[in-house]
């Protein structure tokens, strides 16, 4: 074994100021990446429809053999809520849907920060509401140099890239 080196080591002389490194660029999410993520998205949404709109009420006719009408009544008025409830939540939590961690992508601002919460539930009212549109409006994805769609352009944001998808 070697014995430590006692001398200190001198610091290393100061040279030019070093240029400050420059802010990571922003990958913008391109066309296939959004439409996987919508599509589990879809997978994920119709499932957690249909459990929420028929599980109750089965699980009540297991208990006591009738089901009360007001049950299926307020499973079906909640499954229908679910696809809104669940992209507005999203995107204003976390920014990034189940299909979105799937695929690495998050909804931001045009600047960069976090959707609020009344742009959240606009942008999926909107995009319930006018699916047709906003699936049409994808198209936008390839001639934007931020792979904008309508409705990106519409509320202001882009989908990028985030966590370990980052450096694509």
């Amino acid at each position: 074994m070697a014995a430590p080196d006692p001398a200190p080591r001198a610091a290393p002389e100061p040279g030019p100021a070093a240029a400050p490194e420059p802010a990571p660029r922003q990958l913008y999410a391109g066309l296939v990446s959004r439409v996987t993520g919508l599509a589990v998205d879809a997978v994920v949404l119709t499932l957690g429809s249909l459990a929420l709109a028929t599980l109750p009420a089965l699980a009540w006719e297991r208990m006591t053999d009738r089901s009360p009408g007001w049950l299926s009544v307020l499973s079906a008025v909640l499954a229908t809520a679910l696809p809104w409830a669940y992209f507005t939540g999203c995107w204003w939590l976390t920014g990034r849907t189940a299909g979105g961690l799937l695929v690495g992508v998050a909804v931001r601002r045009v600047k960069g920060g976090p959707v609020s919460l009344p742009q959240a539930a606009l942008r999926a009212a909107v995009g319930l509401l006018f699916a047709a549109v906003w699936v049409v409006g994808l198209v936008g994805v390839l001639t934007d140099e931020r792979r904008r769609a309508w409705h990106d352009r519409l509320f202001r944001t882009v989908v990028c890239y985030a966590g370990p998808h980052r450096d694509r």
